[in-house]
């Protein structure tokens, strides 16, 4: 059995946990800082309502990402940034098509989630909205890759590339 939970991001001077768009997920446990404020929190559970990154991003001013993790197979990727918008897509994409069954409803996880194509590029955007210049081809990479062996490190992989925690 793997992990299951969220990793919320954003950029703040107070910790994520004490603002009020991440109010209702009580339990956060910080993991990890990175340069300018940016900071990484845990949230392992499936269960309940962790907030809006669209409201985190308003109230920080700054880029938010959420990466919830699928039992280690694959990671929800949601991100917002104040000028830049929302964006979703996924890690592993293969183990996603798994949790989304046999699309008897006629979707697919391109129906779900932005191609990797089109989700480097909104990177890239959120990534200069953090300041940060990235290009697209390494996120490209990561969003194209299997979990190695755990999802999870595709996140901090990706997280890396967008110039936000160095790993």
């Amino acid at each position: 059995m793997g992990y299951w939970g969220y990793y919320v991001v954003g950029r703040s001077e107070r910790p994520l946990a004490e603002l009020d768009a991440l109010s209702g997920a009580s339990g956060l446990v910080p993991l990890t800082t990175g340069p300018d404020g940016w900071q990484v929190w845990e949230y392992p559970s499936g269960d309940g309502d962790i907030g809006s990154m669209n409201t985190l991003s308003q109230e920080t001013g700054a880029p938010a990402l959420f990466g919830y993790v699928m039992d280690s197979d694959c990671v929800v990727v949601e991100a917002a940034a104040p000028e830049s918008g929302a964006w979703t897509t996924c890690l592993a994409r293969t183990a996603m098509v798994r949790y989304l069954g046999d699309g008897e409803e006629g979707l697919s996880v391109d129906d779900y989630f932005l191609e990797p194509a089109d989700a480097a590029t909104r990177a890239v955007a959120w990534a200069a909205e953090a300041g940060h210049t990235v290009v697209a081809e390494p996120l490209l990479h990561v969003l194209t890759a299997d979990p190695d062996p755990l999802a999870e490190n595709l996140l901090f992989r990706f997280l890396d590339r967008l110039g936000v925690v160095p790993l």
